[in-house]
């Protein structure tokens, strides 16, 4: 051999080494194999691949020292020579590879080279992917799991559900219902344990929830507190029905929450899938009807969807657009309800109450869209419109008609409007813009408002008094106010709710509780208005149990600004002196006032 070869050769080795090392440094696996698939030379990281010496690999059938699964199926060698597999690999494809104890998820390319009169060979890329893959499957999860509770998401119950609608659309004989719960009181647990304490309750129903269902059902939180469960291949709504109880006896059960014991119930509306819906959406929309519906009637029970929910609802959307059209378009009427000295007779002052001039359906009374005012928090800006309306309208009326003392104006404030930070500026504003006087305003805020957020509601009736504002407890025996925290609200007067003072007469345990009320209001330095009155015997009850003022329909229902002014005038006309008699000394003027729907009231004024 000549120095020249021998140099070459050494060239080509010490070259030959480098590009060893330089391969073996590579992240991916590198095997050049022959035709049939024999392996002639791997790099260090195939090696470490299949964890085998070189000396076991060279010679050795790749698909034996890797043997390779494509969607669970393994690739036999045999019947699928070395060729015929890497002619059908696309750069797309991913391999399972089970390494040891963990499976391995690749990605492999292959070169084919042709030598002039030799074999043919192939030099294969396999390049590891399972730390992709990995976390390819987890933002998958996490995009159908709720992360809290581990259960399916909206997204992945949605799925389920659009799947099983069209299966029952091909077998009209299969049956299944969507179950849409609810918790009740949630928010409170959760403002007042805390979110920490919230999160933990919630995992904990989602486990009492899972452990009321078959392996087949689905059940999912859609967020908040809201779950939804799929119950597939049921006999009869009585099976839905069977779960539902099972899920409310179950929550029943307390909750042991760091060693604070929680109590809970929650309302479920079922959807049947016999109705034959088409999209998956609407079997959900009519379960959360349902649910919704459940609420309506006292929380903690189950209701199962009827078409009369759907026309209910559908009703209720329509009534909440019109709602938010008429505020600004100003639709609204005030009527005011005379406040009526039991004492002397003389009217003091007037309760104003909203009215809904709807443009096609008329007159709408507050029962039918308060609570939907209250719900969409569209009471506040309705709210500021009647205190405006009603402190202008008071103010014109002093101005024509004045009284010593002046006449007063009873506005209702919702507890909605303790959360607006602008309150007390509001307020502020509308007196100066109509120039009431702050002491002809009286304020109602009902019990049920005073005992939420104790501390935030005191200090805002703390500025409001310290604006002359008198305040009144709207309601009261109704709501669940503590007697004993009663004297730190500072309240001028308590209104008896009408449901005691409508059975007064024929249930004497109404009229002691009334008594006490009207004791507890004078020992705390209040005074009373008894609401609902509309009998004479029950306006003499009240009047010798020395409650101070009374309103209802044995003095007059609410009145239109015009009908009020009316009654205002002729009053103002009889009268030739200030008011200031005892009742043992009054004469009686009649005045009568035409009320439509209502018998002329009449009067008995202090001349």
């Amino acid at each position: 051999m000549s120095d020249y070869s021998a140099t070459l050769i050494s060239h080509l080795r010490a070259t030959l080494g480098k590009m060893e090392v330089a391969l073996g440094a590579i992240g991916d696996s590198i095997v050049w194999t022959d035709s049939s698939g024999r392996i002639q030379w791997s790099n260090s990281t195939f090696d470490r691949l299949v964890a085998r010496q070189r000396f076991d690999i060279l010679g050795a059938s790749l698909l034996d020292l890797l043997p390779l699964k494509q969607e669970g199926q393994h690739i036999d060698a045999q019947a699928h020579p070395l060729i015929k597999v890497l002619q059908q690999i696309k750069t797309t494809d991913i391999y399972e590879f089970k390494q040891s104890d963990k499976t391995l998820f690749l990605e492999i390319s292959s070169v084919w080279i042709e030598f002039k009169g030799q074999e043919t060979s192939a030099v294969l890329v396999i390049h590891d992917v399972t730390e992709r893959k990995q976390a390819e499957e987890q933002l998958l999860y996490h995009a159908f799991h709720d992360s809290l509770t581990g259960l399916p998401n909206r997204a992945l119950f949605m799925e389920r559900l659009g799947y099983v609608v069209e299966s029952t659309k091909r077998h009209k004989a299969q049956l299944f219902a969507v179950l849409f719960i609810d918790l009740d009181r949630f928010k409170i647990i959760n403002d007042s344990l805390g979110h920490t304490l919230g999160d933990q309750l919630l995992i904990g129903i989602a486990s009492r929830l899972k452990a009321c269902l078959r392996p087949t059902d689905t059940i999912a939180r859609l967020g908040g507190d809201e779950f939804t469960i799929l119950l597939e291949d049921i006999k009869d709504i009585s099976d839905a029905v069977h779960i539902a109880d099972r899920i409310q006896a179950q929550l029943k059960k307390h909750f042991d929450l760091g060693g604070q014991e929680v109590f809970t119930t929650a309302s479920i509306g079922i959807a049947l899938s016999a109705r034959n819906y088409e999209q998956p959406e609407a079997l959900l929309r009519d379960a959360d009807i349902a649910m919704y519906r459940a609420k309506a009637l006292g929380k903690a029970r189950f209701e199962i969807f009827n078409l009369d929910m759907h026309t209910r609802a559908v009703a209720m959307l329509q009534l909440e657009t019109d709602l938010r059209l008429a505020i600004e378009r100003e639709e609204f009427q005030v009527h005011y309800q005379p406040i009526v000295s039991l004492k002397t007779g003389t009217i003091t002052g007037f309760e104003a109450l909203v009215r809904w001039q709807h443009p096609q359906r008329g007159l709408i009374a507050p029962d039918e869209f308060i609570p939907l005012a209250e719900e969409t928090g569209l009471i506040v800006p309705l709210g500021y419109w009647v205190l405006r309306e009603a402190c202008h309208q008071l103010k014109l009326w002093q101005t024509q008609y004045p009284s010593s003392p002046p006449l007063t104006v009873s506005v209702n404030i919702s507890g909605k409007h303790f959360s607006e930070p602008d309150l007390i500026p509001q307020i502020r504003q509308i007196l100066q813009n109509t120039q009431l006087n702050p002491q002809s305003l009286r304020l109602e805020i009902t019990e049920s408002v005073l005992m939420e957020n104790t501390e935030s509601v005191v200090s805002i009736l703390l500025q409001l008094k310290a604006m002359d504002i008198q305040l009144y407890m709207d309601d009261f025996g109704t709501g669940y106010s503590s007697l004993s925290c009663l004297h730190r609200f500072p309240i001028d007067t308590l209104k008896i709710d009408r449901s005691f003072i409508s059975t007064m007469d024929v249930d004497s345990k109404n009229l002691k509780i009334v008594q006490t009320i009207i004791m507890l209001a004078h020992n705390l330095d209040m005074d009373v208005i008894a609401e609902g009155i509309e009998t004479e015997d029950q306006q003499a009850k009240l009047k010798n149990l020395e409650c101070e003022y009374g309103q209802g329909y044995f003095f007059s229902p609410p009145l239109a600004a015009v009908a009020a002014e009316v009654l205002i005038a002729k009053l103002y006309a009889s009268s030739s002196s200030e008011p200031n008699c005892e009742a043992s000394e009054y004469k009686s003027a009649q005045i009568e006032v035409d009320i439509p729907q209502k018998p002329s009231r009449r009067f008995l004024i202090c001349l």
